[in-house]
């Protein structure tokens, strides 16, 4: 073989490594930078875990450290029994997930009207409901108060659920992804003899689970995690939500910041679970829902 063609073939080989070199080291780049970024994200969770492990003694210690001379699970047994913890578990569970079974349906279903069906005014009707995402809120606490004093609701499941039922942005995600089912699907089953409620149903529900999956876990994280409503209309401390009893529980404690920080794991725990189990879903869903952007 001559110098030339031996010359010729190494320099190929070097300009087919130099891609893969790059590649390799963008991916190392980029492998450190989200390691960077889930210690960023996890510090202040390790944190609080650790804090609650603590003895009350050395949660005021100067300088601040990590360890600890014994870690104990006291914290968490003190605020378990001088807290209304359990009961506010199961209200929080009973009120997100019949929040999220109902947002789920109805916005479900008034997506597959604007998606679907033909009717006068259609267009306007779905720009007022878009509208609804730019008005806070806090602003409708008021509004939603004096209509839940005068149906009797305050104080009760109802007060919270019923207004966190309507999600114009839940809506418009269902309605993004009924938009991209082919039409030819429900033109047949019509054909069929199919009613359009049976059409949604059997059709574009069980087509639909990434939309369904990202809407039931946002809501329920959002509902869970909703603080003003609850504070506003619940009043006994058998009816507090997680949020507003750990706000409770964080007056009672003042400075006991190792029973604080429990009882604000104890509170995060579902949410935490909820993502980690599916995390696969949320994905999906952002993706398929036109929420990547």
């Amino acid at each position: 073989m001559s110098t030339h063609s031996v010359g010729l073939q190494g320099r190929t080989q070097t300009r087919a490594a130099d891609p893969r070199l790059k590649r390799n080291i963008v991916k190392g780049v980029t492998l450190v930078v989200l390691i960077i970024l889930a210690l960023l994200w996890l510090m202040p969770i390790l944190w609080a875990l650790d804090t609650s492990l603590k003895p009350e003694s050395e949660t005021t210690l100067i300088p601040v450290t990590w360890f600890s001379s014994h870690f104990t699970f006291q914290s968490y047994v003190t605020t378990l029994a001088t807290s209304n913890m359990l009961r506010w578990y199961f209200n929080s569970i009973l009120t997100s997930a019949i929040i999220t079974a109902a947002t789920v349906l109805v916005s479900s279903l008034a997506a597959f009207s604007f998606s679907r069906i033909p009717f006068r005014g259609r267009n306007v009707l779905f720009w007022i409901i878009l509208a609804g995402i730019m008005i806070p809120g806090q602003i409708l606490i008021v509004p939603l108060f004096t209509e839940m004093q005068s149906l009797g609701l305050v104080d009760t499941y109802w007060s919270i659920i019923l207004p966190q039922i309507a999600s114009p942005v839940m809506m418009f995600v269902f309605k993004q992804f009924f938009d991209g089912i082919p039409r030819e699907l429900e033109e047949s089953a019509l054909m069929d003899g199919a009613s359009r409620l049976r059409v949604y149903w059997q059709i574009w529900m069980p087509l639909s689970g990434p939309a369904i999956a990202a809407v039931a876990i946002f809501t329920f994280v959002f509902s869970w995690n909703n603080f003003i409503l609850p504070f506003i209309m619940l009043t006994g401390n058998n009816m507090m939500t997680i949020p507003v009893g750990l706000a409770t529980v964080q007056t009672s404690f003042g400075i006991h910041y190792a029973q604080i920080m429990a009882s604000a794991v104890l509170g995060g725990v579902p949410v935490l679970i909820v993502f980690l189990f599916f995390q696969r879903q949320i994905v999906q869903g952002i993706a398929g829902t036109g929420l990547k952007g």
